[in-house]
């Protein structure tokens, strides 16, 4: 079929930190034209990581506190909001900004925990079936995702449909980490017990991973499922009365220190951009 005048190929490409398109122009003495499209997520380096289980504390206590103060409902009902809100503005930029993500990765925690909990306390489901129920949802994200991509990785999430299914996974990771740190403290392990667990859980991935073992998704998404009871379990040890085996720092002060800290480390980022991908692309 005959190309229209200055009509040309397009080629899609997929670089770290961005989608590009070449724009292959059929039309003599031309070079090609790029368009980019900047993913939505940050890096994976130490300082993701620690924001992560920063945020997974945070919201923890955060839930916990806004329960007791307003009710477990209401203290859902505006959880639900400020998720809303957050996830608004986060599809609303074009390209991963610091502020933006880790506003609405917060609020994840902070309903996810909301959520996992209101089915335990409000509904009167144990967390030994909330568990793998949290978890076959998140299994049913990844295989739509797959389906639908081909891939799960967070290197390129560059398009309105990878971003949707990369926020409904996290808000799932979030529910199944909530679900399953409660189990494992309520069983016996306690809470210095479940931290020495999944601290150590989350040195498998990594392991198989340098191994050869895992492959580079599998092994991030099984740490970023991890992080979330490891940082529970820690900001629960801190918040918690003696009598239940904590330090009894209170949900107040604990929620405000890690608030402060993930404040520090975005600041960081956002004035760095050490999170930031690289914008070159081989032609």
């Amino acid at each position: 079929m005959a190309k229209a005048p200055g009509e040309g190929t397009v080629r899609h490409v997929i670089v770290r930190g961005m989608s590009t398109e070449h724009v292959l122009d059929d039309r003599p003495h031309t070079r090609p034209r790029i368009r980019r499209t900047a993913n939505k997520v940050p890096e994976v380096t130490v300082y993701f990581w620690i924001i992560k289980v920063l945020t997974t504390g945070m919201g923890e206590t955060a839930s916990d506190y806004l329960a007791r103060l307003l009710g477990p409902v209401p203290a859902v009902g505006l959880g639900a909001l400020a998720l809303l809100g957050s996830l608004v503005l986060q599809f609303a930029v074009r390209r991963y900004v610091a502020w933006v993500y880790w506003t609405a990765i917060v609020m994840v925690s902070v309903f996810g925990t909301m959520a996992a909990d209101a089915l335990h306390v409000v509904l009167g489901v144990p967390y030994a079936l909330s568990t793998p129920l949290f978890l076959m949802a998140l299994a049913a994200v990844f295989a739509l995702w797959y389906a639908s991509e081909r891939t799960l990785s967070i290197h390129s999430i560059s398009t309105r449909r990878r971003e949707t299914f990369y926020w409904a996974a996290v808000l799932a990771t979030f529910a199944l980490g909530t679900a399953a740190g409660d189990l494992t403290a309520t069983i016996g392990l306690g809470y210095v017990g479940s931290v020495v667990l999944y601290a150590v859980a989350i040195c498998v991935p990594a392991v198989a991973h340098r191994g050869g073992l895992l492959g580079a998704v599998t092994a991030f998404w099984g740490a970023y499922v991890i992080t979330r009871p490891l940082g529970a379990s820690i900001a629960d040890w801190m918040a918690d009365p003696h009598s239940r085996g904590g330090l009894n720092w209170g949900l107040g002060p604990v929620t405000l220190s890690w608030t402060l800290a993930i404040l520090g480390f975005v600041s960081y980022l956002a004035v760095s951009r050490r999170d930031v991908g690289s914008d070159s692309v081989a032609v």
